[in-house]
């Protein structure tokens, strides 16, 4: 099989004309968010392209302190991220935000290298940038869901919890139903996404591997390792960000401190 086919950037400029059909609609129904759309176009191009340059340089170096760098990089970024989402405040929350997704992405990174792959080198380069970036990824998107359920839902529904406090529960036998019910609605679209994947979607990793030439069979065991990888990432780092960030949340008395939260500008 022969490697993908490289694309110019003159038809990469021509690939950005398919975003007008979005946009056509986006304006025909009048979205409020179509500002945000161009932004992020913008942003996500810029992003990819500096990305792109840095990896060719960190992949010639392969110095396992800069890729590890790179790492903190890609959890301090996803942190500020979601706490933005969740509108929580990052000087209270950014620390034990960051211990959670270190972990929920460290864990079944090295795990995936060192031992699915039994790569000697655990910091390589090609393999450890890669999969951090998917793995994160998707925690990222499952810690924003997670967080925004858990602390709107505690704040909207304030009186209740309070009564259930005064009734004799524990602060923890009060705070478990809401943890399981974000703790759902975060690993739900994953859990999703592993029933149906193969038949109503085929994987990135698996599409990108078999266009480099690669065996399909090869590619479909990458992508059973990754998604396992990847769920087991999801759900460690969003039970981590809930757990231990509820130090920080509450008074001695068990009352949701209003300060944690972002003030809507």
């Amino acid at each position: 099989m022969s490697s993908a086919l490289d694309i110019g950037y003159g038809a990469l400029a021509a690939g950005y004309l398919l975003i007008l059909i979005p946009l056509a609609i986006m304006l025909y129904l009048r979205v409020s968010f179509l500002s945000d759309t161009l932004i992020a176009l913008v942003r996500m191009t810029l992003q990819l392209l500096f990305v792109g340059f840095y990896l060719q340089f960190v992949f010639n170096l392969n110095l396992w302190w800069l890729n590890f760098i790179w790492l903190l990089v890609m959890v301090l970024v996803a942190n500020l991220n979601i706490l933005n989402n969740s509108r929580l405040r990052r000087r209270t929350f950014l620390a034990p935000m960051f211990v959670a997704m270190s972990a929920g992405m460290g864990i079944p990174l090295l795990y995936m290298i060192g031992v699915i792959l039994r790569l000697p080198n655990l910091f390589e380069a090609q393999y450890f940038i890669p999969l951090a970036g998917m793995i994160m990824g998707n925690c990222l998107r499952s810690n924003i869901v997670g967080m925004r359920s858990f602390y709107g839902t505690l704040k909207e529904q304030r009186p209740a919890f309070l009564l259930t406090l005064s009734q004799g529960a524990s602060l923890w036998e009060a705070l478990l139903p809401h943890v399981r019910r974000s703790f759902e609605d975060a690993i739900a679209p994953a859990v999703s996404g592993m029933a149906t994947i193969g038949l109503v979607a085929l994987p990135g990793m698996m599409t990108g591997i078999i266009m480099g030439g690669t065996n399909p069979m090869t590619a479909i065991k990458y992508q059973i390792a990754i998604m396992i990888a990847i769920f087991t990432g999801q759900t460690l780092s969003v039970f981590l960000g809930i757990v231990l960030t509820l130090r920080r949340s509450f008074t001695p008395f068990g009352v949701l401190r209003s300060d944690i939260f972002r003030k809507e500008s």
